[in-house]
C-alpha cells in the first residue's frame, strides 16, 4: 500500500502509466524463467538482506580492460572466508556504468554461482533512465539476485514527487529494493519524509544513506514512525566508511563499504561490535581503519581502493575503464601507509618497485 501522504504529493494521474502497464510487467515477470529463489533459504522472506558489513566490490579486470572473472571468483571467495555479511555488486566501486548488459550478467552468473545462498546478492541498477533500471532490474532477477541497489537519478534532479514515484515504480517489479542516497554524486538528495511516504511499499526494504550525516538515522525513523512503518522492515545502511561506526551506534543496521575491499574481517567485526552498542570494542576496531577510511579517498572512488586491492594481492592489475584512470603515483605512499595502519600489509614497497609500478603506467 503507498502511504496516503504520498497519494496527496502526487496528481491524481500519478499511477497511471504504471496501471496501465501493470499487465505488461506482469506478463514479462511470469514469462521468464527467473532464479529468484534459486538456491537460497531466504525466497520466503519478505527480504534476504541483513544487517552487517556488505561489501562494495571492485570489478577486477585485465591490462587491457577485460573483466578478470578467475580473480572475480577469487574476490568472492575472499570476502566469504572473511565473514562479509552482503555483497553489493555493480555499484559506482565496481565500475557498472561502463560495461555492457552481456558484461553485467557475466558479472552476476558469476556471483550467483558464488555467493547465491550463503550471503545476501546486491546489485547496483541505478542510472539517469526508468527504462534502464527496469532492464537491470528484470536481468537481476533473470540472473537470480537478492535485491536492487536504485540510485536517485543523477545529473537531471528531479524534484522529490519524481524520486517517490521512480522508487515505487521499480519496487513494483518485484525484487526488492535498497534505495540509494549519495547527492555527493548525483546532485539530488532525496529526503527523509520522501522516503517515509513510500517505505510501506512491500518490496522497499533498505536505504543506503551516503550523506555522511549521522543526523539522519533519527531522521529517518522518524519519518517511518510518521507514515506508521515498522522499523524492523526497513535496514539502514551507511555509505560513508568515516562515519559509519557512529551511523549504526546511532541504530542505523550496517554499511555498504569500499573499506571493505581490503579489511572485510575488520568491517565485519566493527559492524557487530557497533549493533551490540559496544563503544570500546567499535573504537578498537575502527581506530587502526580511520586513515584507511580517507585515503581511500584521496582520488575519485574506485580508483584508490581497485589500487589498494591489487596492493594487498587480492589482484592482478589495477586498470580502470575510461574515463577513469589508475591511481596517480603522487598518492601510492598515502594509501600504503593507510594499509600499513591497519595492519593488511607489512611495510612499504621498495623505491625501486614503486619505480617499476610507474614506469609500467607510462609504457
Amino acid at each position: 500500500m503507498i502511504s496516503p501522504s504520498y497519494c496527496n504529493i502526487l496528481p491524481s494521474t500519478a499511477f497511471t502509466t504504471n496501471n496501465a502497464h501493470a499487465g505488461q510487467r506482469n506478463h514479462l515477470l511470469s514469462s521468464r524463467t527467473t532464479n529468484l529463489g534459486a538456491a537460497g533459504n531466504n525466497a520466503d522472506e519478505r527480504t534476504p538482506m541483513r544487517q552487517g558489513s556488505y561489501v562494495a566490490l571492485v570489478t577486477p579486470m585485465t591490462p587491457t580492460g577485460s573483466i578478470n572473472f578467475p580473480e572475480l571468483r577469487s574476490l568472492l571467495q575472499f570476502h566469504l572466508a572473511s565473514g562479509t555479511d552482503g555483497l553489493c555488486i555493480l555499484g559506482t566501486t565496481g565500475e557498472a556504468s561502463v560495461m555492457t548488459m552481456e558484461e553485467r550478467k557475466l558479472v552476476l552468473d558469476v556471483a550467483v554461482e558464488e555467493c547465491k545462498g550463503k550471503i545476501p546478492i546486491l546489485v547496483g541498477v541505478g542510472t539517469i533512465d526508468p527504462h534502464h533500471v527496469k532492464e537491470q532490474t528484470l536481468q537481476a532477477i533473470d540472473c537470480g539476485c537478492d535485491a536492487s541497489l536504485v540510485v536517485t537519478p543523477y545529473y537531471v534532479k528531479p524534484p522529490q514527487r519524481g524520486l517517490m514515484r521512480h522508487f515505487v515504480d521499480m519496487a513494483d517489479m518485484g525484487l526488492p529494493v535498497c534505495i540509494y542516497n549519495v547527492p555527493g554524486r548525483t546532485g539530488v538528495d532525496i529526503t527523509p519524509g520522501s522516503i517515509g511516504a513510500i517505505a510501506d511499499h512491500e518490496n522497499i526494504v533498505a536505504v543506503k544513506e551516503a550523506t555522511g550525516d549521522i543526523s539522519r538515522v533519527n531522521q529517518l525513523e522518524e519519518a517511518l514512525r510518521k507514515n506508521s512503518v515498522d522499523r524492523s522492515s526497513i535496514l539502514l545502511f551507511s555509505g560513508d566508511d568515516g562515519t559509519t561506526d557512529d551511523f549504526v551506534l546511532s541504530g542505523g543496521d550496517g554499511c555498504i563499504s569500499v573499506t571493505a575491499n581490503v579489511a572485510p574481517k575488520e568491517m565485519h567485526e566493527l559492524m557487530m561490535a557497533a549493533l551490540n552498542k559496544d563503544k570500546t570494542e567499535v573504537e578498537r576496531i575502527n581506530a587502526p581503519l580511520r586513515s584507511l577510511h580517507n585515503d581511500l579517498f584521496c582520488e575519485a572512488n574506485p580508483i584508490p581502493i581497485k589500487w589498494a586491492v591489487k596492493r594487498i594481492g587480492k589482484i592482478d592489475c589495477a586498470y580502470l575503464r575510461p574515463p577513469l584512470d589508475e591511481l596517480d603515483p603522487s598518492c601510492y605512499e598515502r594509501v600504503e601507509s593507510a594499509l600499513i595502519q591497519a595492519g593488511l600489509i607489512g611495510s612499504m614497497m621498495e623505491p625501486n618497485a614503486t619505480q617499476n609500478i610507474t614506469n609500467t603506467l607510462l609504457v
